[in-house]
């Protein structure tokens, strides 16, 4: 999956830019005006993180269209350099990420404690089936070593996990490429033949690159497994029709969703307003160089993500039906091979319809922390498709329920 993305939204909403300085030992506030916006600083003594952020912006408050239906949410751009992030740090993995962010959510809580005992969720999507359960996994790996006092900071109160279209296990999802090519409901790429041609290359080429990088862990092995799986597997069958990889229904150039929110954050009343000192950039090139250097694509986060749930953190992996980069195939697999005290009545559940409002918008099942979902009709941007669907997922997981449906 050869597209490194850029946005987390945790369940909590601030305009903040961070960067690293000198840990001193008492948290400082300051204020600074530049190029005509008044910025509160926070500098935080435990972790040496800084937060310049802007108060009553405007944005979110006053945008036409825009319902805020539940909670706050606090939007982090990284790893360094896409979004509005900018500096520099040593971050070129998924694992080397997350301390940053806990970081982040340290200095957040110390500039706003009234936000320290709220519920926390993360909810993801993309390769964030790799960020979302690193992530949570760390701040509950944090959290119990604040509790024991080997760590100083804040309990980070982690209720939930959500990835829409994540990209978890490789070895799952570049299989899943061929399955969705050849079975799924909108459009099928390849014939039955080439299906069975491509199930042998990728035992005979993707998957024993694949099996080489989770034995040897190196960067080697794993650049190594993500060059041969793509040139074998999701590379040619990426250009096996003309199609948006995701939204399988539209073709390549689909202008759907639309790329207006960039130009949006890009212009420069809205720059000015948030405070933000860079340019939005969605996907850049260079922190994806960092990421494929260690072979971070191909690397499973199963462990993590089962790990979460056998903590308890209530947990969806959801996916819309049309996405054809993170299938819901791939997805379905990846939250079948979750290993926690359900997954054997969560593997033999069948399916069942999941109705929003007395209408069916997908299929779904759920057993103990863990559910599933297939959005029918929604490309690999679930909420732009079926809203209303995704903030029912959104919802119930946010409020420690598993998926049932209204």
């Amino acid at each position: 999956m050869q597209l490194l993305r850029s946005l987390i939204p945790f369940g909590l909403a601030l305009e903040s830019l961070v960067a690293a300085s000198p840990i001193a030992s008492h948290d400082k506030r300051s204020f600074v005006e530049r190029d005509g916006t008044n910025f509160t600083v926070f500098e935080h003594a435990a972790t040496g993180a800084k937060l310049e952020f802007v108060k009553n912006s405007g944005i979110c408050e006053t945008t036409p269209g825009v319902n805020q239906y539940s909670g706050y949410l606090l939007y982090i751009d990284q790893p360094i350099g896409v979004g509005f992030s900018y500096g520099t740090d040593s971050v070129s993995s998924t694992v080397t990420a997350a301390p940053y962010v806990w970081k982040l959510i340290q200095a957040f809580y110390a500039q706003f404690p009234q936000y320290e005992n709220r519920d926390f969720g993360i909810f993801t999507e993309s390769y964030g089936g790799h960020y979302g359960p690193e992530f949570a996994e760390y701040f509950e790996q944090q959290n119990a070593a604040v509790a024991s006092g080997s760590v100083t900071g804040e309990n980070i109160k982690l209720v939930a996990l959500g990835v829409n279209n994540g990209w978890f296990d490789a070895t799952l999802q570049e299989k899943a490429y061929i399955d969705y090519s050849y079975s799924n409901s909108y459009k099928p790429l390849i014939s039955a033949s080439q299906h069975t041609s491509y199930l042998n290359t990728y035992q005979t080429k993707c998957l024993p690159a694949l099996q080489s990088c989770a034995s040897s862990g190196t960067n080697s092995a794993c650049t190594n497994a993500d060059k041969t799986c793509y040139n074998s597997i999701e590379g040619p069958l990426s250009q096996s029709g003309d199609f948006d990889v995701y939204d399988i229904r539209s073709p390549s150039n689909d202008p759907n969703p639309p790329e207006t929110y960039v130009t949006y954050l890009q212009s420069s009343a809205v720059v000015q307003a948030i405070g933000a000192r860079s340019t939005y950039q969605e996907c850049p090139n260079a922190p994806y160089q960092k990421f494929s250097a260690t072979g971070d694509n191909p690397r499973s986060f199963l462990p993590q993500l089962s790990d979460v749930v056998r903590k308890g953190v209530q947990t969806v992996v959801w996916a819309g039906d049309a996405d054809w980069i993170c299938n819901w195939i791939g997805n379905q697999a990846a939250a079948e091979a979750v290993s926690y005290d359900g997954q054997a009545a969560f593997q033999s559940a069948a399916l069942t319809p999941l109705n929003v409002a007395g209408v069916q918008a997908g299929t779904f099942k759920a057993v103990g922390k863990l559910s599933f979902a297939r959005i029918f009709g929604a490309g690999h941007e679930v909420p732009f498709y079926q809203p209303a669907a995704a903030l029912q997922v959104f919802r119930q997981t946010m409020m420690q329920q598993p998926l049932s449906s209204t």
